[in-house]
């Protein structure tokens, strides 16, 4: 099998997702924005939004030249490059999502004016931007950079750089939202006995920037540094396993191959959210997400027997098979599924966890409090001990590769966990 073009359709798949999004992002620019004060205060917010980014990669700038000439000097060039590759895609995953999404807010809110299911569709699009922005750059840096300097261990960097921009994207950016909240509602009804996100009060404008510069900017960023670790520690563990068989290749190309069918699932999944007059909205959403993980299964499937041995003894005690990776694979996109269900579980307004704090703010704060907290705490036993059945099944049929291909599985569906959130 010639796996050498296997990177090239990695990079042509990471191209046609950013040319997806580009469509995406033509459609949603093409609705109406509403009314002369709806497209003053969407200016508003979105100045301020790119003012935030403007200022945080400024100052991320002379951070990242040093730590390349770091590298450089210590390691080799090309691993500064990759550093360096890691951190430019993914400040542009920023500015894409960041650039959209505030332009989407007032063109939803007059899409809404028209029906649910238009309003839903405006605000789904300009999220599948940022989502098939995340994993189309992701895919196509670690592709181009393979095919580039053929090295999995070199272009470990790249998830160095998309992690140094993650961290003051996350942590900046949620300090700047909650302090933004914070001050908006304490000005606001405190003091001055506005309403909530009302526009007289300006600290709401500075609090719906903080939402898109969390949210949007600072959730990307992070999801895209995962994204990059995720396939780059596949690849470097599967060449390692696979190391006598085609020089690894293998091991180091399923995850990439993974990668593509996730993209193409996302795509293909996102026009499955529709949603009726009278439906619920989390219906639609929810109809993405299986839907790209039920695609992302069959396609895994048929990648996984297409680039795998039919059997590979590992050692003494592990053999690999096809059909050990997939069900590795499955147990990655099962804990796509399960985590969604149980975080709807306890957020939805119509389950009892969320009830229970309702019915204990009626004795006051501290009552409010301590269910929220113990509601909180509770809620993450779920997903603690879903990933860990995921892992020890994963390891079970495939060892250590079945659990980075299970990881590589979940977030190979990163555009639509994206778009949805």
């Amino acid at each position: 099998m010639d796996y050498s073009l296997m990177p090239v359709w990695a990079t042509l798949t990471g191209v046609f997702g950013l040319l997806v999004a580009f469509f995406f992002a033509r459609s949603v620019l093409k609705e109406s924005p509403g009314n002369a004060r709806m497209r003053e205060l969407s200016q508003y917010i979105q100045e301020g939004a790119m003012a935030f980014l403007n200022r945080q990669y400024k100052t991320l700038i002379p951070f990242v030249i040093i730590i390349f000439f770091i590298l450089t000097f210590l390691i080799n060039w090309q691993t500064g490059v990759s550093f360096v590759v890691g951190a430019v895609l993914s400040a542009v995953a920023g500015y894409v999502g960041m650039g959209i999404t505030t332009r989407a807010n007032a063109r939803t809110t007059e899409a809404a004016r028209t029906s649910l299911n238009k309003a839903l569709g405006v605000s789904f699009r300009a999220g599948a931007v940022m989502g098939l922005a995340v994993n189309s750059l992701g895919l196509l840096g670690v592709a181009v950079l393979y095919i580039w300097f053929k090295d999995a261990q070199i272009i470990n960097s790249f998830a160095f750089g998309a992690s140094a921009i993650a961290l003051f994207a996350r942590v900046g950016g949620g300090i700047y939202t909650k302090a933004a909240d914070v001050g908006a509602d304490l000005v606001g009804k405190v003091e001055a006995g506005i309403p909530e996100d009302d526009p007289r009060n300006p600290a709401v404008i500075a609090d719906n920037v903080g939402d898109n510069v969390g949210d949007t900017a600072g959730m990307g960023a992070d999801l895209f540094e995962s994204y990059g670790a995720t396939a780059i520690s596949a690849m470097i563990i599967g060449v390692v396993v696979y190391n006598t068989l085609d020089a690894g290749a293998p091991g180091l190309m399923l995850p990439l191959m993974v990668g593509v069918v996730g993209l193409f699932a996302s795509v293909i999944a996102s026009f499955f959210v529709r949603t009726g007059e009278n439906a619920n909205p989390q219906a639609a959403l929810n109809k993405g997400l299986w839907g790209t993980n039920l695609i992302t299964a069959i396609g895994s499937f048929a990648v996984v027997h297409w680039v795998l041995p039919s059997s590979f003894q590992v050692s003494e005690s592990l053999t690999l098979t096809p059909n050990g990776v997939f069900i590795a694979i499955l147990c990655g996109l099962a804990v796509n599924i399960l985590i969604g269900l149980q975080t709807e579980y306890y957020t939805s307004n119509q389950k009892p966890p969320s009830q229970a704090i309702a019915k204990a703010s009626e004795t006051g704060a501290a009552t409010n409090i301590i269910q929220g907290l113990a509601t909180g705490m509770k809620s993450t036993a779920l997903p603690i001990i879903t990933i860990c059945i995921a892992v020890y099944i994963s390891n079970e049929v495939a060892g250590i590769f079945g659990i980075a291909m299970a990881a590589m599985a979940m977030l190979s569906t990163a555009g639509m966990i994206v778009a949805i959130d």
